[in-house]
């Protein structure tokens, strides 16, 4: 097992040791997971629980009671 998990790691280290065009392609994959995740995150998704109690008592006693209420 061991022997096939070096295997492994070492095809797909030369893999993307010999890449080219492909290292283009994850910088461009890695900038686009950035923007999806940090700066929509910021803009489209805001910390309601934050805003809208006071204190983390609060906070917890809102989760907790969207959790058990049965629709």
């Amino acid at each position: 097992m061991k022997a096939f998990i070096h295997r492994a790691y070492d095809m797909y280290a030369d893999g993307f040791r010999s890449m080219t065009v492909g290292r283009k392609l994850w910088a461009l994959i890695i900038i686009k997971l950035f923007i999806i995740f940090a700066v929509l995150k910021l803009f489209f998704f805001p910390d309601l629980l934050k805003s809208g109690y006071p204190d983390d008592e609060a906070r917890a006693d809102a989760v907790r009671s969207s959790l058990t209420i049965n629709p």
